[in-house]
């Protein structure tokens, strides 16, 4: 674990803000998960699909107390702001693409809530739970705290407006943060098996592919886009998909690169979509996609000329 938290600038991420009394309920009937049972400092990760079950994008969701927060990725924000403006009839809600006035700051590290604790004043151990959220107070603006875990180690990211970023940036630095790179981010990302839309998923992916359907999809809810597609595959097909995702060690060589092939013995069995050089060991992991029968974790494969061991996702 990284006792010295680690800062990256996220501003790029997509973000679109969703206002008016029926927000929830119009997301709810889109999206994979429950939208109406968040609270104010709350939140869930989600994602829309096609009536086919293939990702228009994945989604964090956060609910703020008068608003819900998407953040998505940056190569979506546009369209997907511009098809949830199309789906508004007599619902009484408001779709803004914010990205551009909303700059978003990541902190991860063991000692990531200690140091935020330092700037604000105030104790962020509330912030338990994955996607937990506060409004605090850094360098005398107003700014959004979301709890967030998903680097593998302790984390939150910071949302505040795009014009006092910079006091925010200065402040976490001056606390004792070390900033990174999106690249160093992205190493963590993969060493701790979280797929990427974009990246490791994209719009030909049933989420079950992926592995995300623990956290991503809610099987009590009522009906969402593309769910016929999902329930099929659960129940008659007992979730068996052709293809799992799966996080990859390699036990030597170099870093592969998306699209090398994964191999048993001559077989070919799948590609890589992303890797990278552990952080944490400083050997090569990767992610990709496998046939379903050489998914299991602890499967012995090859990947450009190393052996790898399988690993399931991270959720």
């Amino acid at each position: 674990m990284f006792s010295t938290p680690l800062l990256v600038d996220r501003s790029a991420q997509g973000k679109i803000a969703l206002m008016g009394s029926d927000r929830a309920s119009f997301l709810h009937g889109l999206l994979t998960n429950d939208i109406t049972s968040l609270t104010p400092g709350t939140g869930t990760y989600a994602a829309y699909l096609t009536p086919q079950g293939r990702m228009i994008s994945d989604m964090r969701v956060i609910e703020i107390g008068d608003t819900l927060l998407l953040d998505v990725e940056a190569s979506v924000v546009g369209a997907l702001a511009e098809k949830l403006n199309t789906l508004i009839f007599s619902e009484d809600v408001v779709v803004l693409n914010v990205t551009a006035t909303l700059a978003e700051l990541g902190l991860h590290g063991a000692s990531a809530a200690s140091l935020l604790q330092k700037v604000t004043g105030k104790d962020v151990s509330a912030l338990a739970r994955q996607y937990d959220n506060a409004r605090f107070a850094i360098a005398e603006g107003d700014a959004t705290v979301v709890r967030d875990d998903s680097l593998g180690m302790p984390g939150f990211d910071i949302y505040v407006p795009t014009a006092h970023a910079a006091r925010v940036r200065a402040a976490v630095l001056e606390a004792g943060a070390s900033e990174t790179d999106h690249q160093t981010s992205e190493a963590f990302r993969i060493d701790a098996g979280r797929p990427r839309f974009g990246v490791d998923m994209n719009t030909e992916t049933i989420p079950l592919e992926a592995g995300i359907e623990d956290r991503a999809i809610s099987f009590t809810k009522g009906c969402y886009v593309g769910q016929e597609v999902i329930i099929r595959v659960m129940h008659r097909g007992r979730g068996r998909v052709v293809r799992r995702l799966v996080r990859l060690v390699l036990l030597g060589g170099t870093v592969p690169s998306p699209g090398d092939k994964i191999v048993s013995g001559d077989l070919v069995v799948g590609e890589v979509t992303s890797a990278a050089v552990s952080p944490k060991t400083g050997t090569p992991v990767a992610m990709g996609y496998v046939h379903r029968d050489y998914a299991a974790a602890g499967s012995e494969l090859a990947v450009a000329g190393s052996q790898a061991i399988v690993y399931q996702p991270g959720n």
